[in-house]
């Protein structure tokens, strides 16, 4: 790296959009950097097999290259998620309302490395924070497959109920999902239980 470059913590590349800092997480907007840990994170069958499956590196290049895209265009997007500690990319989350979706969603994966630790509901009460307090949203839902018990869980500490069966837009539309969620005035009470300022 050259003293130029070393003026720009995280990439050299324009990231659109915020960066918020939890105890132990960045959460900014996708850059270039993030492309092999996203890619091996979209090559593992168990932690794509509630997102839609596997995808070739081409497929995840040109996902990260729309999230990005739908910050710009929005103000909205999944987050990629950082270890602080060390910059390692560890997932992604939203919050993010694509054409056609059943509600403004905070959306959560995580890279296998990085399950079982508390990364998923630190990262999801900051974006739910961002969610409510920025972005002014009244009301969060998690579309959630009912066999991803470990989602389902995160949902549950984050103080969301299960609202039921949801429909998602083509090409989702055969994949099922309840839809858990919590309005702003839940999310006040459980952000405040969850130490979530």
């Amino acid at each position: 790296m050259t003293a130029a470059s070393d003026a720009y913590a995280v990439s050299p590349h324009l990231v659109l959009g915020p960066t918020l800092l939890t105890e132990r997480l960045i959460l900014r907007p996708p850059a270039v950097e993030d492309f092999p840990r996203w890619a091996d994170f979209m090559a593992d069958p168990e932690t794509t097999r509630f997102i839609g499956g596997v995808q070739a590196p081409a497929q995840t290049w040109r996902l990260i290259c729309t999230v990005a895209g739908m910050w710009a265009l929005t103000g909205e997007g999944m987050f990629s998620i950082l270890e602080r500690s060390t910059g390692l990319w560890v997932g992604r989350i939203g919050p993010l309302h694509p054409y056609g979706w059943p509600g403004r969603e905070v959306g959560w994966s995580l890279h296998r490395d990085a399950t079982g630790k508390g990364y998923a509901v630190e990262a999801a009460a900051a974006a739910m924070n961002y969610a409510f307090d920025v972005l002014g949203w009244d009301d969060v839902i998690h579309c959630i497959d009912p066999d991803n018990l470990a989602s389902a869980a995160v949902a549950r500490r984050l103080g969301s109920v299960n609202r039921g069966p949801g429909l998602l837009p083509e090409p989702f539309q055969d994949h099922a999902v309840d839809l858990w969620g919590q309005t702003r005035a839940d999310w006040a009470k459980n952000r405040t239980r969850l130490n979530a300022p």
